[in-house]
């Protein structure tokens, strides 16, 4: 699904020596690499600061922690998503109230939101799936009229761009109160082990979050609050000082093999291709094709005896998951998303697909 091996030999010496380097000076934990990263991620998403930790998911958590929320708040966010989103709502004793999504972007459907609103809302949480954002510009209007919290999960949405009907443009994770990301090998800027960050454009916030990141200390064994241990460690600071000059190559090299793809199969009435919002940018996380009419296990099994990899994200929404039965939802109440878990299918999507190997991956798809 992901080819890091052929991605890491064409920056061979520059990810050999980058982390030779952290080696040498031997600063593992908050080293230069990690500062410098910050800056030059913010300088790329136009972030006024980006706040490294360890992984999208404490990213999740420490933007919630940092809101001063009380348990029984409401976050709204969706059912279609991995887990980590809601995850971290109900390990900080929150509500998560779920809205659903739309069929052909797969992200939020904001027409629902403003219903889902009571008085104990306190952030919105929409979920960019598979790349491309969700409607942003409409749920900060939301948020505002309703004084709410938005919070970005944009962990598979690094690169990719709003454009605003005022003509502005804006980068995923950087238009909320906060927003999170996700570094996990897999990803467009992917480490070599876990790793996130989170963004704000909020001095206040900003200083908060650097605090809860690193056990509520502003200096050392002084603590101002409760917080946790989850710092982006050197090494992996390194690897993504390299990867990061490399992004938008990246991008549009998915982009490219998302277009071979969407060229060949959609003549064909069986696979229904990614849509790309009039809005945002795709930056193809993800190659995600909905099936009409056809048999997914037997696909898959094709796929497989051809040595072609496929996936299935998600083959279960969340309010159908036994851990989130709590939640008092019941299966047909998000219609949408409970549809998609039956009939979406990933095709392998990274930086060194070829023409061949699409080809050899499409054919097979057809001659089923």
């Amino acid at each position: 699904m992901v080819d890091l091996q052929t991605q890491y030999l064409k920056i061979k010496d520059e990810i050999d020596n980058a982390m030779q380097g952290v080696v040498d000076a031997a600063r593992f934990i908050n080293g230069p690499d990690v500062a410098m990263f910050q800056s030059e991620l913010a300088a790329y998403t136009h972030a006024a600061h980006a706040i490294t930790c360890a992984s999208g998911t404490d990213a999740l958590q420490l933007a919630l922690m940092s809101l001063d929320l009380e348990p029984g708040d409401e976050v709204i966010t969706v059912p279609f998503t991995f887990v980590s989103t809601i995850e971290v709502i109900c390990l900080l004793g929150l509500k998560p109230v779920l809205v659903d999504v739309l069929p052909d972007s797969f992200n939020m459907d904001v027409d629902q939101l403003e219903n889902a609103i009571t008085s104990r809302t306190k952030v919105i949480l929409p979920v960019h799936l598979f790349g491309q954002c969700a409607d942003m510009e409409r749920i900060l209007s939301i948020a505002e009229k309703h004084q709410l919290y938005v919070v970005e999960d944009a962990c598979q949405a690094i690169g990719a761009e709003v454009r605003f009907s005022d003509g502005s443009a804006r980068q995923a994770g950087t238009m909320g109160t906060i927003g999170c990301t996700s570094f996990f090998p897999s990803k467009n800027l992917g480490c070599y082990g876990d790793g996130g960050a989170l963004f704000t454009q909020n001095d206040v916030l900003a200083e908060k979050i650097r605090k809860l990141a690193n056990h509520g200390m502003p200096r050392r064994y002084h603590y101002d609050c409760v917080g946790v241990n989850s710092r982006l460690d050197s090494l992996q600071a390194a690897v993504l000082r390299v990867k990061l000059k490399y992004l938008d190559d990246y991008i549009a090299a998915r982009q490219l093999a998302a277009k071979r793809y969407t060229d060949i199969l959609s003549g064909n009435k069986g696979f229904q291709c990614p849509a790309v919002s009039p809005f945002s940018t795709h930056v193809f996380h993800q190659y995600t094709l909905k099936l009409n009419g056809l048999d997914r296990t037997c696909i898959m099994d094709k796929l497989s005896d051809s040595g072609v990899p496929s996936a299935i994200y998600y083959p279960m929404p969340i309010h159908l998951q036994r851990a989130y039965e709590n939640l008092g939802y019941a299966p047909g109440e998000f219609p949408v998303a409970e549809e998609l878990s039956q009939r979406v299918l990933s095709l392998p999507m990274h930086t060194e697909l070829s023409e061949e190997q699409i080809k050899y991956i499409t054919d097979i798809l057809l001659t089923f």
